[in-house]
């Protein structure tokens, strides 16, 4: 999967505020499917779609624990998505910074004098 692709899939999967909710819940640790749906009004296939979205696009994976099988978080796509999206804060704060050093010296300015009317 190429860079583009995979901040497609992190971006997609983050879009859905279910997913968003269980990865909410998976930054506090491991969890299993069951205890992942008890907060949701959905059955646990629908979570279990939701997870499969959420681990093919590398947000979470799947650790065995003997007959247990708690996904836990996985930093590296969030990593990446955040560092996408750094460089676009980081863009903007200097164009603030610019208009804000520009509004500056604008009110740092006298008022230009009324012209007189001939």
């Amino acid at each position: 999967m190429t860079p583009s692709q995979r901040l497609d899939a992190t971006f997609a999967a983050l879009a859905d505020p279910t997913r968003r909710a269980i990865l909410a819940r998976l930054a506090n640790g491991e969890a299993s499917v069951a205890e992942l749906a008890e907060p949701f009004a959905m059955s646990q296939p629908a979570i279990s779609k939701h997870l499969k979205v959420l681990e093919k696009a590398g947000l979470i994976s799947t650790a065995q624990n003997a007959q247990r099988r708690p996904r836990k978080i996985e930093g590296v796509r969030l990593a990446e998505a955040t560092a996408w999206l750094e460089a676009y804060r980081q863009f903007w704060e200097r164009r603030y910074s610019a208009l804000d050093e520009l509004l500056g010296q604008l009110q740092a300015k006298p008022p230009n004098s009324p012209r007189g009317r001939h």
